[in-house]
């Protein structure tokens, strides 16, 4: 049996709508989710990646910026900040608020593995958040202490570097963006 290569839309997604002046956030996980969820971009599915410890969850929507590539290899991590729960697969626009900044080490390997966190524009309780620094200490702790709790379940060290503001985050965006070649046309080849 062939396999046939799915077209799927995400795979040619940029990562800032123009029209919103938005970033674009595809939702991986859900707020609450036991599982964690991963976009496999080859079938254009998500599929189930892992399994938390019991009790642990995730604390907010995880996703991804689709059109970027970290250093990871995968694209740009997103925690979101939302009123309730989204679902797997769910596009949503946000604005940056900041970075929280981090090195991933398995098996001998440490990589960079930063996490963007961003708040939803349709989000009502988070709207007055414009930086990482507006939200409480013990949020942005906890927060902080799920990446590393989640990380450790999975045999990895995960290593908080610094936290940075919104202006970073999009630096970091703009950096990570995948720059796409145009497809020549057959009259110039």
């Amino acid at each position: 049996m062939t396999a046939h290569r799915i077209h799927c839309p995400l795979n040619g997604l940029t990562p800032v709508d123009p029209q919103k002046d938005a970033v674009r956030v595809i939702i991986e996980t859900p707020k609450g989710s036991r599982n964690k969820f991963k976009f496999d971009a080859e079938l254009g599915l998500f599929r189930l990646g892992s399994v938390l410890p019991a009790g642990a969850v995730f604390p907010y929507d995880f996703g991804f910026v689709p059109g970027t590539r970290a250093d990871d290899g995968d694209p740009l991590d997103v925690l979101l900040l939302l009123d309730v729960p989204t679902f797997c697969g769910c596009l949503v626009l946000a604005r940056l608020i900041g970075v929280i900044e981090a090195e991933q080490t398995e098996d001998g390997e440490t990589c960079r593995n930063d996490r963007l966190v961003a708040i939803a524009c349709k989000a009502k309780d988070y709207q007055q958040i414009e930086s990482l620094k507006d939200l409480d200490k013990n949020l942005l702790d906890e927060i902080e202490y799920f990446f590393v709790s989640y990380n450790k379940s999975r045999g990895r060290e995960f290593k908080l570097l610094e936290h940075r503001g919104p202006g970073h985050a999009q630096e970091l965006l703009r950096e990570k963006t995948v720059r796409r070649r145009r497809k020549k046309s057959s009259a110039s080849a």
